[in-house]
């Protein structure tokens, strides 16, 4: 079992920046590949960026640039440091960890309870 702990949302104007924590517990094992999705009401998920234990990367093409996925192995927190913001960024935010790499598939089995990101124009 791993249980996921995001913070680090909040209120931002276009262009500026957040930084977004998820802090995992539990089984290390199961949160060998990690990643961030967000959510906005009537959309589906949607997969932002994933890592893996040895640092590989993978991005949406609307954020690729813009937004890094870090990954504190020592500590078992994931981060996501989001720059030039755009009010289309605006979601809620969730962590998400599994054994399984699913890269920005929906089908990872742990999942945070989310963050609100708000950017307005």
């Amino acid at each position: 079992q791993v249980r996921l702990v995001e913070s680090g949302g909040g209120s931002v104007q276009a262009g500026g920046s957040l930084r977004l924590s998820c802090a995992a517990s539990g089984s290390t094992s199961h949160s060998t590949y990690m990643a961030w999705f967000r959510q906005t009401p009537g959309k589906e998920r949607e997969g932002v960026a994933s890592i893996d234990s040895f640092g590989s990367r993978s991005y949406a093409a609307s954020v690729k640039g813009r937004f890094t996925i870090s990954k504190d192995n020592a500590l078992n927190t994931l981060y996501l440091q989001m720059n030039s913001l755009k009010p289309e960024d605006t979601a809620v935010y969730y962590c998400a960890a599994d054994r399984i790499n699913w890269l920005l598939n929906w089908r990872y089995n742990y999942w945070g309870q989310g963050t609100q990101v708000t950017v307005s124009s």
